[in-house]
């Protein structure tokens, strides 16, 4: 059974299990969660295996945001608790139709509230972990050569020791934990909302900062213009000009490549993608870098 089909065969479980008309689903996205689109404005997301107790906390997440005036995506009728089928959990949400990306501005406006946000007291978020499977990843790649296996690994080696050395945060904040313009929706009545919410935790706030700022710096993604118009919004805080910018930039920038990678045994283009993130990271590939989307 192909991954795809294996997706399919799990959302109708989960369905029928739920109660809800499975017929016509559209697949939306693969990758670290499956998405697709249901009848009824109805958003299935599945889960990796052994993921149920992150599924079971994005629910809680996303109850907590919105009571706490950050609006996310919403659980679909109440469905408070993820349907499991073969020891991986399925999520309901419900559909925001008509809505676009979030601006740069958008995005800091709102991480700037996330961030002053108490912690809950209901549940515990966990410490962010910017190296969560980064080698466990790279160890079991068999779609990349063995070369380029090496150095990623003593790559990632070096960045940990470094990052593990650097002083204690000044502060740590609840951080949304893939903060980019495609997390943060804006729906038709001008309302930005969080998106993917299983990497909410505890952690510096730099971690929802340095995705635009390479962006801007290392990629053709985000103009200068628009890059200002993010800092203004977030309150001044150039990540850029930070000490710390470019050991955060190439950590983010390893994980991308990473998530890659962790796609290429079922994907030729993430392969493809994967070798060309690989060259760029290796010095192989001048910058500005293109790196498409998987």
């Amino acid at each position: 059974m192909t991954p795809a089909s294996a997706s399919a065969d799990i959302l109708r479980r989960a369905a029928a299990a739920a109660g809800i008309d499975p017929t016509d689903a559209a697949p939306l996205r693969t990758g670290s969660n499956d998405i697709f689109e249901l009848r009824n404005g109805i958003i299935a997301r599945i889960g990796k295996p052994n993921s149920i107790d992150t599924a079971e906390r994005e629910l809680q997440v996303s109850r907590w945001l919105n009571v706490s005036g950050i609006p996310t995506v919403e659980a679909s009728e109440s469905r408070y608790r993820p349907t499991v089928v073969d020891n991986r959990p399925v999520t309901w949400w419900r559909l925001i139709p008509d809505h676009r990306p979030s601006t740069p501005a958008e995005l800091g406006a709102a991480l700037r509230r996330l961030h002053v946000l108490d912690p809950p007291t209901t549940f515990e978020l966990p410490q962010y972990q910017p190296f969560a499977r980064v080698l466990e990843e790279l160890s079991a790649a068999t779609a990349i050569g063995d070369e380029d296996q090496k150095w990623l690994i003593q790559h990632y080696s070096t960045l940990r020791q470094q990052y593990e050395q650097l002083p204690p945060a000044e502060r740590k904040a609840v951080i949304h934990g893939d903060a980019w313009q495609g997390n943060l929706i804006v729906s038709h009545s001008g309302t930005p909302v969080f998106l993917d919410l299983d990497k909410v935790s505890i952690g510096r706030p730099e971690w929802d900062l340095v995705q635009l700022a390479v962006d801007h710096t290392d990629f053709t993604r985000l103009t200068a213009a628009d890059y200002r118009s993010f800092v203004a919004a977030y309150g001044g805080h150039d990540m850029t000009t930070s000490t710390m910018f470019r050991l955060f930039a190439d950590i983010q920038e390893l994980r991308w490549t990473t998530f890659a990678i962790g796609l290429s045994h079922r994907d030729e283009s993430a392969r493809a993608e994967a070798a060309h993130r690989i060259a760029c990271l290796r010095g192989y590939i001048a910058k500005p870098w293109v790196w498409n989307a998987l």
